[in-house]
């Protein structure tokens, strides 16, 4: 029986355009790393929509933190028959998804402000902007982190659920295969659990990207081996690099003694 770290599974889709942030891990390491999403998104209705009283031209802008908000925003204007007013000002997480935009959008001609990857420091953009009424793209499972700092600081928003997140079906997969579980939100533990009942890890080392995450995974009765982001590791692939290093090391060949 080995102990080292040889294959390891992703519960989140693979990359896209071949930007994988674990190749490294792969090429060092010898590891094999495959990716499966945990969930899927299921858009809500326009008619489920509705009963939620929130009118979409009210506000003059829109704060997105994931390509997937950006995309369900504007599917919902369309079952409306809404137009967005080339006024509407976006607020975006990262210059990816401020660039995924373009998809739906002239982007030369909109007010779009983005910011590096972190809540907090699109805080201080939104802040700038203050007097805006903000509407904010959210699916049902959110961070409740979100909102709650958006009314500390007593912004005018309103919450716009556009989205849910289900469990997607994993039959054909046989997590006794993986020697590590790479988590990044709760619902992922919960399909770990809505898949496999009787799931036992043993052996199988479980890592998790986020505070809430690490909470599912614990409170789910787990053992967490690898948690991001920290100082150190302010990435999951780091994270793990950091990981995999001092654990195949410290197991030498590894076999057991």
């Amino acid at each position: 029986m080995t102990l080292k770290i040889k294959k390891i599974l992703i519960s989140q889709q693979q990359p896209e355009n071949g930007k994988n942030p674990y190749t490294e891990l792969i090429k060092n390491y010898n590891v094999a790393i495959d990716f499966r999403s945990f969930t899927e998104v299921d858009g809500i209705s326009s008619k489920e929509f509705r009963k939620y009283k929130v009118n979409i031209l009210d506000h003059t802008a829109i704060i997105l933190t994931s390509k997937t908000g950006v995309d369900h925003f504007f599917r919902i204007c369309t079952e409306m028959r809404v137009t967005v007013p080339e006024t509407m000002k976006y607020f975006c997480i990262s210059e990816s998804v401020a660039f995924y935009l373009q998809k739906y959008i002239v982007y030369r001609k909109r007010k779009i402000f983005y910011a590096n990857n972190k809540f907090d420091d699109l805080v201080d953009i939104l802040m700038k902007h203050k007097e805006e009424k903000f509407l904010l793209p959210l699916s049902d499972t959110h961070k409740p982190e979100i909102p709650k700092k958006l009314t500390k600081l007593k912004l005018t928003y309103s919450k716009a659920i556009l989205y849910r997140t289900i469990t997607s079906k994993l039959n054909d997969l046989i997590t006794d295969n993986y020697d590590m579980l790479v988590f990044f939100s709760p619902s992922c533990v919960k399909s770990l659990f809505d898949n496999y009942p009787n799931f036992k890890q043993e052996n199988t080392k479980i890592a998790c990207f986020g505070p809430t995450t690490a909470k599912a995974i614990k409170d789910s009765g787990l053992r967490l081996d690898v948690q991001a982001p920290t100082t150190q590791a302010p990435s999951m692939s780091m994270a793990l690099d950091i990981f995999i290093k001092k654990f195949n090391k410290e197991n030498g060949n590894g076999k057991l003694q």
